[in-house]
């Protein structure tokens, strides 16, 4: 057994943790078992790419798993890709398609058959001393980067589309889920681009450098890890997951004419009755579907009325009505018992920081202050 270094140190740390956590969400019983499973997929590939900081200690000839487990970085972006899906729509399921994301990492194993995988221990070894200038170790380095590229750029859009989704079509304001994975999409752009750098430098005339990449990204790995399962486990509701089948506002509205102003206005009329006689906006899982079923209108001419017409998201129209609720409320001396909490439940919002986020956007103040004002009166 060679000499142990930090590296080595690390790599044994990233192992134990992502085996365990991949273990503990592989197992947990959840509505979220897919989104859980999938993580658990990527810990494990993590792993299996870290244990290459690890097995030269144990193994000194290479076999034809060297090369496969150091491949399986194709797999890891993909399967995370899948991941975000499952967890920004509430249908998503697994399909033999999908299998297609695998392609890169087939192709880079099957280049690799007549020169490394059939060949004995010599040629393995020889093939390794020499793989920088090898076209397979070169095909794999240009794919990988691509596919990085490629993958990140999506996984955004995605975020980007379910947010606009989530806003038009929903009138629970906590973005926190949106946030949340955002944030771990940055720590993984941040990881990836060091782990460019890594490899760009293995080419060039200061392959030292190679080493301190391998460092830092040893670190932001363990950061990521400890980071997201703290998040998911301390806030399982975050996972709040839209409809697939939703379709944006700007790909189905209309541009209104002087045929349907009217009916427009008798509409919103309908509408602004309905809200401040039947208060709708009280059920903090209201949807735009739900409000659609209690207007007797369809879905998408309510859609296009509230996000196109008023010009404003669902969830800002909501919660303005909630907001005046909470106003309402505040102001009534009879209310001076109820704390702040109990009146953002009791008006529709199921967080403080969402209903502080909301009245103040509303107000220009925060519902304490608001309070105070009509107490000094």
């Amino acid at each position: 057994m060679g000499n142990f270094n930090i590296m080595n140190i690390i790599g044994i740390v990233t192992i134990l943790i992502s085996s365990l956590l991949a273990i503990f969400l592989f197992t947990l019983k959840t509505k979220n078992s897919l989104s859980n499973r999938l993580f658990a997929v990527f810990l494990v590939l993590i792993a299996f790419d870290i244990a290459g900081w690890v097995l030269p200690l144990f193994f000194t000839k290479p076999t034809n798993f060297t090369l496969l487990r150091s491949n399986l970085i194709l797999l890891q972006l993909p399967v995370f890709y899948l991941h975000a899906l499952s967890v920004c729509y509430s249908d998503f399921k697994l399909k033999k398609k999908q299998l297609l994301h695998s392609i890169p990492f087939i192709l880079v194993n099957l280049l690799l058959i007549p020169r490394y995988y059939l060949a004995n221990t010599t040629g393995k070894i020889e093939f390794l001393k020499n793989s920088m200038a090898m076209y397979e170790t070169q095909f794999f380095y240009v794919l990988v980067h691509v596919q990085i590229v490629a993958y990140i750029v999506v996984i955004f859009i995605i975020l980007k589309k379910t947010r606009t989704l989530y806003v038009e079509n929903y009138a629970n304001s906590d973005m926190r889920f949106h946030k949340w994975l955002f944030q771990i999409t940055v720590f993984l752009s941040i990881f990836h681009g060091i782990a460019i750098l890594k490899n760009i430098f293995k080419f060039s005339d200061f392959p030292r450098l190679t080493e301190w990449a391998m460092v830092s990204l040893g670190i932001i790995e363990l950061i990521i890890l400890f980071w997201y399962l703290f998040k998911a486990l301390q806030n399982p509701e975050l996972l709040r997951r839209v409809d697939s089948k939703l379709r944006l506002i700007h790909t189905m509205a209309k541009p209104s004419n002087s045929n349907n102003t009217e009916h427009n206005l008798e509409e919103i009329q309908k509408l602004r009755t309905f809200m401040k006689s039947e208060e709708p906006f009280l059920d903090p899982t209201l949807t735009v579907k739900k409000l659609a079923n209690d207007l007797q209108m369809p879905v998408r001419e309510l859609s296009i009325l509230i996000n196109h017409t008023l010009n404003q998201h669902f969830f800002d129209f909501v919660n303005g009505y909630r907001v005046e609720k909470a106003k309402k409320m505040l102001a009534n001396a009879a209310n001076t018992k109820l704390t702040v909490l109990e009146i953002l439940y009791e008006v529709g919002f199921n967080s403080k920081s969402s209903f502080n986020t909301a009245f103040k956007k509303h107000t220009g103040s925060t519902p304490t202050i608001f309070r105070k004002q009509f107490k000094n009166q």
